[in-house]
C-alpha cells in the first residue's frame, strides 16, 4: 500500500467510530455528521457498494462524516425498521425500496427493486437527484461508480479493480463453471467468506478495507485470512454433499440441504456438477429463515428462458432475470418445500416445452 493510500485508509477507518466532537471556525465543537449506510448483508456487490458509496460521499460530498454500517437480508415480513434510520443522512445500497422519509441516497439494479406499486410510484415521483436505480446494471457498485462519476465528478479509477470484480461475481461472468467454483481470485475468496460470515461486526470491519485497499492486500488482513482455510474445507464438503442430494430432470436440478448448515453454498457448484443443465432450485435454511433459491446456469447448452425475478416475485421473493430467491419464516419450512416443488414443475415443464 502506498503512504498515500495508507493515509486515507487510516483516516477513513478513524471516521468509522461514533461521532466525535470537531473544533469549528470560532473553536466551538460540533459533532461530525452521521452517515449511515444500509447495503445487502453476506454479500460481494452489496459490500462492494457501501464502500464505493463511502469513498465517494467522502470525496465528493463531505468528508467531516462518520460512517456506520448495517446489513439488511431479504426475511419474511417488514424488510425495514424506520427507527433503524438514526443517521443525519441514511443510505440504502443494493437493496429494495424505502419510501421512508428519513432515506437520503438510494442505489439499486435489481430488477425485484420495489416492494409495492406505492414504493414505484414514490420513486418516480422523488426530485432530490439522490436516488438511483437500473437494472441494466450487472453490478450495484458499477452502477454507483457510473452515477458518481458522470452526475458527481468522482473519479472511480482507484477503484476499477473492485469495480470489475463485483461485474464478474454479481453478473456470473466467469469464464466456465470450474473457474468459479475452484475461487482462486482474491475477490472469489472474498466472496466466500463475506456470504458464509456469521459475524455482525465482520462486514462493518470489512467495508472500510475494500474502499480504500487492493483486493490482494484485503484478502491478507489476518482478520479476512484466518477465515479462509476452514472455509475451504467447508466448500469441499458442500461439493460433496451436493453431488448427493441434487435431483437431475428435464433440465432443472433441484435440492433440498435444510438439514445442513450450508445457506451460504456456493451457487455455481450445481452447474459444476451438471453442466448439462439449464436452471436450478435449492432449499437451504438458516437461524431465521427458510431460502429457496432459484437460478439459472450461465453456461447452459440452451439458453434459460424463464425469467426468474418475476417468477420469485409470485411468492414473495425477487430478484434478477437469470437467478432469484425467496425467503420464508423459519416455521414455514411446508410452504417453502411446497414453493419450490411448485417452481422445479413450472420449469421443467418449460424446458420440456422449449424441447424440439
Amino acid at each position: 500500500m502506498t503512504g498515500a493510500s495508507l493515509k486515507w485508509h487510516s483516516y477513513f477507518l478513524l471516521a468509522l467510530a461514533a461521532p466525535q466532537p470537531r473544533m469549528g471556525q470560532r473553536g466551538e465543537k460540533r459533532t461530525l455528521l452521521k452517515v449511515k449506510v444500509f447495503y445487502h448483508d453476506r454479500c460481494f456487490d452489496g459490500a462492494s457498494s457501501a464502500a464505493l458509496f463511502s469513498r465517494f460521499y467522502r470525496e465528493r460530498i463531505r468528508n467531516d462524516v462518520a460512517f456506520a454500517y448495517s446489513g439488511l437480508l431479504h426475511r419474511a415480513g417488514s424488510l425495514f425498521n424506520d427507527a433503524d434510520f438514526d443517521g443525519d443522512e441514511n443510505v440504502i445500497v443494493d437493496f429494495k425500496y424505502s419510501s421512508s422519509p428519513k432515506i437520503t441516497w438510494w442505489f439499486d439494479h435489481h430488477e425485484s427493486a420495489f416492494l409495492t406499486p406505492s414504493d414505484a410510484a414514490h420513486f418516480e415521483q422523488d426530485q432530490s437527484n439522490r436516488k438511483f436505480y437500473d437494472p441494466a446494471f450487472r453490478s450495484c457498485t458499477s452502477f454507483i461508480a457510473t452515477i458518481a462519476e458522470q452526475r458527481f465528478g468522482f473519479n472511480p479509477d482507484p477503484v476499477r479493480d473492485l469495480v470489475h470484480w463485483t461485474d464478474i461475481i454479481d453478473g456470473a461472468l466467469y469464464p466456465d463453471a470450474r473457474t468459479a467454483v475452484e475461487m482462486k481470485e482474491p475477490a472469489m475468496q472474498l466472496t466466500m467468506v463475506i456470504e458464509s460470515t456469521q459475524d455482525s461486526g465482520f462486514l462493518p470491519r470489512l467495508i472500510p478495507c475494500l474502499a480504500s485497499e487492493s483486493l490482494a492486500d484485503v484478502v491478507r488482513r489476518p482478520f479476512v485470512a484466518s477465515l479462509l482455510p476452514p472455509l475451504r474445507e467447508r466448500h469441499l464438503q458442500s461439493i460433496d454433499i451436493l453431488r448427493a442430494r441434487i435431483e437431475a430432470k428435464d433440465g432443472t436440478l433441484f435440492f433440498d440441504i435444510t438439514d445442513q448448515e450450508l445457506e451460504g453454498y456456493n451457487k455455481f457448484v450445481p452447474y459444476y456438477l451438471h453442466p448439462e443443465s439449464i436452471y436450478s432450485v435449492g432449499l437451504s435454511k438458516s437461524s431465521f429463515r427458510v431460502k429457496v433459491a432459484v437460478g439459472s446456469n450461465p453456461w447452459a447448452p440452451t439458453p434459460p428462458r424463464v425469467n426468474l425475478a418475476r417468477l420469485c416475485e409470485r411468492y414473495g421473493g425477487g430478484g434478477h432475470a437469470r437467478v432469484g430467491a425467496i425467503s420464508f419464516n423459519v416455521k414455514e419450512s411446508a410452504r417453502a418445500h411446497a414453493a419450490a416443488q411448485e417452481i422445479v414443475e413450472e420449469l421443467r415443464a418449460s424446458v420440456r416445452t422449449a424441447s424440439p
